[in-house]
């Protein structure tokens, strides 16, 4: 019988679960067990998973679990160095060359478990089952808005926080552009087309801002590309991968430009892929925003788990798209598990 165990959320500013209880009240109703760990941050609260009959267990206690249960969460695990002997069901960012991926894939090594990676499981098109892409889109607009309103009165973006619904965060973005007397910010958006870019696109048209949408038929000559330094906000929607030009190079800090503010949605600044080349570090919720130049400033926002900016909303989304594939766990060598398990072979032989 399979055993789904949620565990909860130990990275800092992480309130999302990738299950909600109506779903695993479909999971109990189908055979599964399902082990919830209670979490003091989780957005949806542990009385809804309760009371579906899961098993409640407590935060962290899935180091514990028995080998045959399946790990579920969404974020990195702490990095503590521990050998993983479970089956993991998360975002593993370990793919494509990054240090702390390498260091997760020998912790599999060690201990023999298995990484299904959600950003790798796919349908028989290749195309991803579930994302977070449009919550990631709005949320990276609307922090890089909130970047340009600070750099426009003097000053770098300070914390940041959740909120409790889109309208929240729509109304609290638009009081501060209000109190601005300059121009509503321009934005380009590259990935338009994609779930991260309509994501994007859905923010600024609802904020006013004047948007540029480019895709593959405007950037598929390769570069350069001095539009972007046209805008006050550029938003990269597009992830890493051999063959992306570079969107900005290191020289756009010193060249004449409109650009203040680069929201790299994307945010894989380890990658040697990396469209953005003025910047090598993510940023976080505590300082949003890493001045890059001084005069005039740039800054960048590279936040990496944007989507919970909106906890509810993005978790419920998610969840929906994950469940139907959650359903087939019974059979983790075929279909979308099979090939997020080849996709780990591959990697793993090279540790």
């Amino acid at each position: 019988m399979t055993h789904l165990w949620v565990r909860a959320e130990e990275r800092p500013n992480e309130e999302r679960v990738g299950i909600t209880p109506e779903g695993v009240a479909d999971l109990l109703a189908a055979g599964m067990t399902v082990t919830v760990e209670d979490s003091p941050v989780r957005a949806i609260p542990i009385d809804g998973y309760r009371a579906t009959g899961a098993r409640i267990a407590q935060a962290g206690s899935w180091r514990q679990a028995p080998e045959d249960a399946i790990i579920f969460g969404l974020k990195e695990l702490p990095e503590d160095g521990t050998p993983l002997p479970h089956r993991h069901i998360m975002f593993g960012h370990a793919y494509k060359g990054q240090p702390a991926g390498r260091e997760l894939l020998k912790r599999f090594k060690a201990g023999g478990g298995t990484l299904y990676d959600l950003e790798y499981l796919t349908d028989d098109d290749g195309r991803r089952v579930a994302a977070f892409g449009y919550w990631a889109g709005y949320a990276g607009a609307a922090i890089s808005t909130m970047c340009w309103i600070a750099e426009a009165e003097g000053g770098v973006c300070g914390p940041v926080a959740t909120y409790p619904n889109a309208e929240a965060l729509r109304d609290t973005i638009a009081a501060a552009l209000d109190r601005i007397d300059s121009h509503r910010p321009s934005a380009i958006i590259i990935g338009a087309k994609g779930r991260v870019g309509t994501g994007a696109g859905d923010f600024c048209d609802q904020m006013g801002l004047a948007v540029t949408r480019w895709d593959i038929d405007e950037t598929a000559h390769g570069g350069p590309f001095p539009e972007i330094l046209q805008h006050d906000i550029f938003l990269n929607c597009i992830l890493a991968t051999p063959g992306v030009p570079v969107f900005v190079p290191a020289e756009a800090r010193t060249a004449p430009r409109t650009l203040r503010v680069i929201g790299d949605i994307a945010c894989d600044p380890t990658s040697e892929f990396s469209p953005i080349k003025v910047y090598d570090r993510a940023t976080d919720w505590a300082a949003p925003a890493l001045r890059v130049h001084d005069d005039p400033p740039l800054d960048v926002m590279a936040i990496d788990n944007l989507p919970s900016l909106l906890p509810v909303e993005s978790a419920q989304d998610y969840a929906g798209q994950l469940l139907p594939s959650l359903k087939t766990l019974d059979a983790l060598d075929d279909g979308v598990w099979g090939r997020a398990k080849t996709i780990f072979d591959k990697h793993i032989a090279t540790v």
